[in-house]
């Protein structure tokens, strides 16, 4: 008897046991198939966005060609422009060359008939208050006067400089 009692609970055992294992088998059978799902749906997900992913590199590509294409067609026009810089460059060189030259032989020159024709004005000391007056009036004028027209081939470098400036933009547009 007791071998019957032994062999009734290990049969009872052993079915609680296949009861639990079976229930414990269903969740993981749940739990796969979840997760087998959520693998699919991830899946799914990399394919939509590798074609995408696909669709931006081709776009990407063929904007790069594009862009290469513009550029070497920009490059004639900017070795143009490279080399019109230059050219004004060295317009703007010798123009600095020709005033500076200008410059020097108006600012020598006029010093010597300036000097000789305070020296011809020189008149001997007057005596009264009055001649005075008139002869440091009549000096200041004529030194003004003379100042005057050696400012006048400055407007006249100014005017050409000016117009050199409006041909260099007509020239640019």
């Amino acid at each position: 008897m007791l071998t019957q009692i032994s062999v009734a609970v290990i049969a009872v055992a052993f079915a609680v046991l296949v009861f639990f294992l079976i229930r414990t088998l269903k969740a993981a059978t749940q739990s796969l198939d979840k997760v087998t799902q959520t693998l699919q749906d991830v899946q799914k997900t990399v394919d939509e966005l590798s074609y995408e992913v696909k669709q931006t590199i081709r776009n990407t590509n063929d904007i790069a060609v594009d862009i290469q294409h513009k550029m070497q067609q920009i490059n004639p026009v900017m070795d143009t422009v490279k080399n019109l810089g230059e050219a004004l460059s060295e317009v703007s060189y010798a123009v600095k060359q020709v005033s500076a030259g200008m410059v020097s032989r108006f600012k020598h020159k006029p010093a010597e008939p300036q000097q000789e024709a305070v020296r011809e004005r020189s008149l001997p000391e007057p005596g009264t208050k009055q001649d005075r007056t008139i002869q440091s009036y009549e000096s200041v004028y004529e030194a003004s006067r003379e100042t005057t027209k050696g400012r006048n081939w400055l407007s006249y470098v100014d005017m050409a400089v000016g117009l050199w400036n409006s041909f260099r933009r007509q020239r640019a547009r």
